[in-house]
């Protein structure tokens, strides 16, 4: 159930449960495979909820119908992941599964050869494939080649409104661009933000800029971006997206002091469910957050939730979605064989018939075909099967793009959003900035 507060923190790992060791190890990590023998295989990955559990129970599952092939554990803070998965990996010392966000830093370990091609093992194993979201496949891939499995859950993001300062009001929830543009004066007027923005976290205001710039133009921009096209930010659509925000914050779009609001303590959300916002653009998980903080707010049935509509004109496919398509799992390239086989053995599990329960548990969708049958009486369930079906049946699922860009790329781009939502630096120039760093 959605009991706990989710947030983009614990989606990507920043958020771990108060007191959660810095590692938890069933055996030593020296290198790949060396957990307990050749027929061994080592797996590092995140600590605290709502992963943790659930990784645990799908080890916990494979380690017992396999007691002579097991898998070992190490769980670490995200922070304490990060700098010993980039270390060890490239000291050769690194798990047999490497759990990670896909994107530029699976690119990064691709380029340097240090994760398997798991393209023929898909391709002999049509069935495991076959139970995984299509969508979600993009982001482990490098140069049209599979190289992270995707596991877990789904998470698109949405637009979120207040159905009480609707009515208050007496608006609708916009169906266009020019809809929102519209709400604007109308919510100002009532003294009520029209759109609650936690803009010191930065990558809050990326999130309008990716639902912009794919309905506007679809997601064959970002990829040229993502590609290493030169003077890819330079096409027209991106300077519609740009202008489109400025547009919006001169209108006076955003609360008051935004940029200094941040995500990690859930102010934004905050300003939802009390009513001193009247929308907010979000990921999913936003809906346990108000539904454990907002009081009786969801409860009530307050909490009005749609996909982001489309832009006049807009070129891109309103089905599509951005936002985290998935985690991934990869199979270092200097592992034993004895350990590669082990796992992708456990691989394998990853799609078992209980898998799906365990995210579901955590209040996530699982990325699982056919988990939706599993939502039924569920806490939440009308949200869980309207997530469901919106990844299932997106055409493109894009990875958000601080994940999907490299370390230095990311930064960069994370930087010139907060400067043009504050007035700092012209579309133009944001461009100048972005063209700058591409395939750095």
């Amino acid at each position: 159930m959605i009991g706990k507060a989710l947030s983009r923190r614990h989606l990507l790992g920043l958020g771990v449960g108060a007191g959660a060791a810095t590692a938890l190890a069933a055996c030593g990590s020296a290198g790949p495979g060396s957990a307990g023998g050749s027929s061994a295989a080592t797996y590092w990955s995140l600590s605290g909820p709502p992963g943790e559990p659930a990784r645990k129970a799908a080890i916990d599952r494979f380690n017992a119908a396999n007691p002579d092939t097991k898998i070992a554990p190490l769980f670490f803070q995200n922070d304490a992941f990060k700098q010993k998965i980039k270390t060890s990996i490239g000291a050769g010392e690194g798990p047999t599964l490497v759990w990670g966000w896909g994107g530029g830093t699976l690119r990064s370990y691709v380029k340097a050869g240090q994760v398997d091609d798991l393209t023929d093992w898909f391709t002999q194993n049509p069935a495991i494939k076959d139970k995984l979201f299509p969508t979600s496949f993009a982001a482990g891939t490098v140069d049209g080649k599979i190289y992270g499995m995707p596991h877990e859950s789904v998470q698109p993001i949405l637009l979120y409104w207040n159905k009480n300062v609707f009515e208050q009001v007496g608006a609708e929830p916009p169906q266009s661009w020019g809809d929102i543009m519209a709400l604007v004066p109308k919510f100002n007027a009532a003294g009520i933000a029209p759109f609650a923005l936690g803009g010191q976290s930065r990558w809050t205001n990326m999130m309008w800029l990716e639902l912009l710039l794919d309905r506007a133009a679809g997601p064959e921009v970002f990829d040229q971006v993502f590609a290493g096209e030169p003077n890819a930010w330079s096409h027209p659509a991106v300077l519609e997206m740009l202008n489109r925000v400025k547009q919006l914050v001169d209108a006076k779009g955003f609360i008051q002091g935004f940029s200094s609001i941040a995500a990690d303590t859930h102010a934004d959300q905050a300003l939802l469910h009390t009513g001193r916002a009247a929308m907010m653009v979000h990921g999913s998980w936003s809906y346990g957050i108000q539904a454990t903080q907002g009081g009786d707010f969801v409860k009530n049935g307050g909490l009005g939730y749609m996909n982001f509509p489309p832009v006049e004109g807009g070129k891109g496919d309103p089905t599509n979605q951005v936002g985290n398509p998935g985690h991934y799992l990869s199979i270092a390239s200097n592992a034993t064989p004895e350990a590669k086989e082990v796992g992708k053995k456990f691989l394998a599990t990853l799609v078992d018939d209980k898998e799906p329960g365990e995210w579901i548990k955590t209040g996530n969708v699982p990325i699982i075909k056919g988990s939706d049958a599993q939502f039924a009486g569920q806490p939440n369930g009308e949200f869980l099967k309207f997530v469901y079906d919106l990844s299932i049946n997106a055409k493109v699922f894009a990875q958000s793009w601080d994940q999907a860009l490299s370390p230095t790329a990311a930064e960069t781009l994370l930087d010139n959003i907060a400067k043009l939502f504050q007035g700092q630096v012209s579309p133009q120039q944001w461009v100048d900035n972005m063209n700058a760093v591409i395939g750095k």
